[in-house]
C-alpha cells in the first residue's frame, strides 16, 4: 500500500465538503434545531453550492485516482455530479415551504439528503467494488429513513418497509455477484477485473457474478422485472421525498452501471447486452402499459419511471462510446423532467391536500394559466413529442440502437412510447378541457413558482438546443 499524501485528498474535496454540511445539519438540529427550523435548510443549501464550485474548479482534464486506486475523478464523474447536486439543491427548496406547511419542517430531511448525496457521489467516482458497495449502501439507507420519514402515516411506514426488505435483497444480490467477481479475477479494483474479463479467467463464475450484479443494479434503477417496491414507496412518501428518490438516485445507478459493465466488464458485453435487450423490452413494456389504468399521479409517475429506465437501457446496450453518453443524455433529461412533474404537485398541493390524482389537475387552466403551461411542457417532454427536450433524448438512443443492428429493438421502443403517449396526453386533457370539481388554490410561495418555471422552461429552451447538453455528455466519455 503507498504512501499517503494531503495532496491525495483534492480529487476528493466535493465529497469531503458535503460530508462536513451533512455531519453540521445534523449537530445543528440536535443542538439548537428548535430556534431556527430554516437553518438547516439554508446550512445544507450553502454546503450544496460551495460543494458545486468545488467539483467546476477541480474538473478534470484526465482521470485522477487516489485512495489506492480505489476512488477515479474523471469527466463522466464530474458532469454526473453536477446534475446530481442541482437536482439535489432543487429538491431541498421545493421541499421547505412543504414540510414547513405541515409543521414537518426539520433537520431530518436535509441531513438524510445530504448524506445520501454523499453516496451517490462516491458511487458515481468507485473505481472498486468495494468503493460501489459502499456508495450504494450508503445512498440506501439514507433513502430507507426518508421514506419513513412521516413516522404518523401508515402508508409511509408501509412503503419503508416494502422498500427496505427488497431493497436489502438487491444489496445481497449485489454483493453475491460482487464477491463471484473477487472470487473469478482476485482482484476488486475495476481495470485488474477488466484486464481479467478480458483474458477469460473464470468464465462461468464471471457469468454468474455478471447476473447477480445486473440483479441489483435493475433493482436500483427500478426496471421491470425488479420494479415491485416502486409504485408503493412513490404513492407512500412524502412528495418531497418521492422527488429526491424518483430524480438523483437514478443517475448514481446509471454511474454505477457505467463502471460495472462499461469499464470493470467492457469485455463480456455480448453478454450482459443480451441481458439488458431482456430488461429493456420488460420495462416499456410493463411501465408503459400499466401506467394507463392509474389514477393518482404518482404512480403513474413510478410506472413511467419504470418505462424510462427501459429507454435508457437502450443506449448502453451498443456498448459504444456514443451510446454511452447517449443513455447518459437521456437519464440527465429524465431527472430534470421528473424533478418538474413532482414540484408541480408541490406546487397545487397545501396542507391538509395532497394534489397527488389525476383530477386534482382537473381545470388547472381557469386559474392558471402558466402552470396548465408548464405541466403541458413536462407531460410532452415525458412522452417523447418533439421539440421538447425529452424528444431529443429518446432520439438519441434509438439512433444508437438501430446503428448497432437492433431494429426490432427500436421499432418495438417506438410503439410502446405510442402506448405512453395516451396517459400523458390524459393529463393535458385534464388541465385543459375539463372543468375543476373544486376550486383550485395556488398556495406556494412566489419563489417556488420561479423555480418551477425555470425548472420546466429548461426543458423547452434545451429541447430548441439539444446540442449543449449531448456535447457535456460526449465530453464525459471523450
Amino acid at each position: 500500500m503507498s504512501g499517503f499524501e494531503l495532496s491525495d485528498l483534492a480529487p476528493a474535496l466535493p465529497e469531503l465538503m458535503l460530508l462536513v454540511t451533512a455531519c453540521a445539519v445534523l449537530l445543528w438540529d440536535v443542538y439548537l434545531g428548535a430556534r431556527d427550523r430554516l437553518a438547516s435548510y439554508r446550512l445544507g443549501q450553502v454546503g450544496i453550492v460551495v460543494t458545486i464550485l468545488l467539483v467546476i474548479f477541480g474538473f478534470p482534464s484526465a482521470p485522477e485516482l487516489t485512495f489506492n486506486d480505489t476512488f477515479v475523478l474523471d469527466p463522466m464523474a464530474a458532469v454526473l455530479k453536477l446534475v446530481l447536486l442541482v437536482v439535489g439543491y432543487f429538491c431541498f427548496f421545493y421541499a421547505r415551504d412543504y414540510l414547513r406547511a405541515r409543521d414537518a419542517l426539520r433537520g431530518e430531511y436535509f441531513m438524510l439528503g445530504l448524506f445520501s448525496l454523499l453516496g451517490m457521489m462516491v458511487l458515481v467516482s468507485a473505481h472498486s467494488l468495494l468503493t460501489i458497495y459502499l456508495g450504494l449502501e450508503l445512498l440506501s439507507l439514507s433513502l430507507y429513513a426518508l421514506v419513513a420519514l412521516k413516522r404518523d402515516s401508515a402508508e409511509a411506514s408501509e412503503a419503508a418497509m416494502k422498500y427496505f426488505v427488497l431493497g436489502a435483497l438487491a444489496s445481497g444480490m449485489l454483493l453475491y455477484g460482487i464477491s463471484m467477481l473477487y472470487g473469478a479475477t482476485g482482484s476488486l479494483d475495476l481495470s485488474e477485473v477488466a484486464a481479467a474479463a478480458r483474458q477469460g479467467n473464470g468464465d462461468l463464475v464471471l457469468t454468474l457474478g455478471l447476473v447477480f450484479v445486473l440483479v441489483g443494479i435493475a433493482f436500483k434503477l427500478g426496471a421491470a422485472p425488479f420494479h415491485m417496491w416502486i409504485p408503493d414507496v412513490y404513492e407512500g412518501a412524502e412528495t418531497p421525498v418521492t422527488m429526491f428518490v424518483g430524480t438523483a438516485p437514478k443517475l448514481a445507478a446509471f454511474a454505477m452501471l457505467m463502471r460495472l459493465l462499461g469499464e470493470g466488464l467492457s469485455a463480456m458485453h455480448a453478454d450482459w447486452s443480451q441481458m439488458l435487450v431482456i430488461l429493456a423490452v420488460l420495462s416499456m413494456a410493463i411501465g408503459n402499459i400499466v401506467a394507463i389504468a392509474q389514477a393518482n399521479l404518482k404512480r403513474m409517475l413510478a410506472y413511467s419511471t419504470i418505462a424510462h429506465m427501459g429507454y435508457m437501457f437502450l443506449g448502453v446496450i451498443p456498448g459504444t462510446t456514443e451510446s454511452f453518453a447517449a443513455a447518459m443524455f437521456y437519464v440527465i433529461v429524465y431527472a430534470v423532467m421528473s424533478l418538474g412533474a413532482f414540484a408541480m404537485i408541490i406546487v397545487l398541493s397545501r396542507a391538509g391536500f395532497e394534489a397527488d390524482r389525476l383530477e386534482d389537475f382537473k381545470g388547472l387552466t381557469r386559474k392558471s394559466p402558466w402552470c396548465a403551461f408548464l405541466v403541458l411542457i413536462l407531460m410532452l417532454s415525458m412522452a417523447g413529442v418533439p421539440p421538447f427536450l425529452g424528444f431529443w433524448a429518446k432520439w438519441a438512443v434509438l439512433q444508437e440502437v438501430i446503428a448497432a443492428g437492433y431494429v426490432w429493438l427500436a421499432v418495438l421502443a417506438m410503439l410502446l412510447a405510442v402506448v405512453g403517449l395516451f396517459y400523458y396526453l390524459r393529463v393535458v386533457k385534464l388541465v385543459y378541457f375539463d372543468e375543476p370539481p373544486d376550486p383550485i388554490a395556488l398556495d406556494a410561495a412566489g419563489d417556488v413558482k420561479v423555480m418551477v418555471s425555470a425548472n420546466s422552461l429548461v426543458i423547452l429552451v434545451l429541447g430548441l438546443f439539444p446540442g449543449l447538453l449531448l456535447g457535456w455528455c460526449l465530453a464525459a466519455f471523450g
